[in-house]
């Protein structure tokens, strides 16, 4: 499948927020939006936000899903944003998804939107039915901090000047964020795991693999399962191997190996050419049945026989490895780290 790559924004250009999940209107989320948009100014770009970002009489995101959908239509396809960043994750963008005109956005000039988790009911679609690549990664929350690695990196993405990223030397716990808003342009992450990676099968003890990258959250991938959004079946006819990136924010063990299981048994894993998953935040270190956050996925695709690399820097668990999502990659892994080199031809 012949995907489009936006071109990358150059400094001067304005970049959207938008809120098709959940807006900036509680905190830490008010003042960290400020602080992203002081930083991503001092960066040289413009920022323009919708209303939509300001808005919270919706349920589960941020307004009326029509409406949160039309100005997501209008950021993608305007010739005034140069990329779009949303405002923030959720619980029920597919509602809003449900509504966009995928058509339109296909039809529209290519240009870069970011976000993750809920986001992954516009990002998935994006790839898959509009064959346009898309960055998972920060939400515009996620630069109202003290930029490193994760922030940097995707900046780099947006602008076209990262060819190779690679995870990093630890992680922070899920109950070190730090929520508060005190000189939250100083706030770093808590970093006190050493991050160990999970190489299956196990007696690998260094892996290569590489095709398209694909993925996002497995809670919302499990339930686009079947829609019309689920464009697979086609994907896969014209895709060649696909680097399958996953992560869980809210499953369980149990659940994560359902919905594993469910995408397998729906064909989506046929070109399959790996795995990279990330840590899971509601799993972490959770056993439920004799079920773990490793067997939960490694029993239900040992049969493909593919590398899996799991423990990544990927998804809800700080420090992440934001991930252009439809670009063609090679992905290498070791016990220690991991890395993605992006093919941009």
């Amino acid at each position: 499948m012949n995907i489009r790559i936006p071109p990358s924004i150059q400094k001067g250009c304005t970049i959207g927020v938008t809120a098709p999940s959940f807006g900036c209107t509680t905190e830490p989320y008010i003042s960290r939006f400020k602080c992203a948009k002081t930083q991503l100014e001092s960066a040289g770009y413009k920022i323009s936000a919708g209303e939509t970002v300001f808005k919270s009489d919706g349920k589960g995101i941020s307004t009326d899903p029509r409406t949160a959908a039309r100005e997501l239509e209008e950021f993608y396809c305007s010739g005034s944003n140069s990329a779009v960043i949303s405002a923030g994750g959720g619980e029920l963008m597919c509602e809003t998804a449900g509504f966009i005109d995928f058509e339109k956005i296909a039809a529209a000039p290519a240009k870069w939107f970011m976000g993750y988790s809920d986001n992954t009911n516009f990002i998935f679609p994006l790839v898959t039915k509009c064959g346009v690549a898309a960055i998972y990664g920060p939400t515009i929350t996620g630069f109202g901090k003290k930029w490193q690695e994760t922030e940097l990196y995707s900046i780099g993405l947006l602008e076209g000047k990262i060819k190779e990223t690679s995870g990093f030397e630890k992680f922070q716990l899920p109950e070190n964020d730090n929520s508060s808003t005190e000189k939250i342009e100083e706030q770093t992450y808590c970093l006190t795991e050493k991050k160990i990676i999970r190489l299956f099968p196990q007696e690998n003890e260094q892996v290569h693999f590489s095709g398209i990258l694909l993925g996002g959250c497995l809670d919302v991938l499990a339930n686009l399962c079947g829609t019309h959004l689920d464009c697979m079946k086609e994907f896969n006819k014209n895709s060649g191997p696909v680097i399958w990136i996953l992560e869980s924010c809210d499953g369980n063990p149990a659940e994560i190996r359902r919905q594993i299981w469910h995408l397998k048994s729906a064909d989506w894993f046929e070109n399959a050419a790996g795995f990279l998953v990330g840590r899971p935040l509601a799993s972490l270190g959770k056993t439920l049945f004799g079920i773990d956050q490793y067997n939960a996925v490694t029993d239900i695709l040992a049969d493909l026989e593919v590398p899996i690399v799991m423990d990544a820097d990927i998804g809800h668990v700080d420090p992440v490895v934001p991930i252009a999502m439809g670009l063609q990659a090679e992905v290498s892994a070791d016990r220690r780290n991991f890395k993605i080199q992006y093919d941009r031809r």
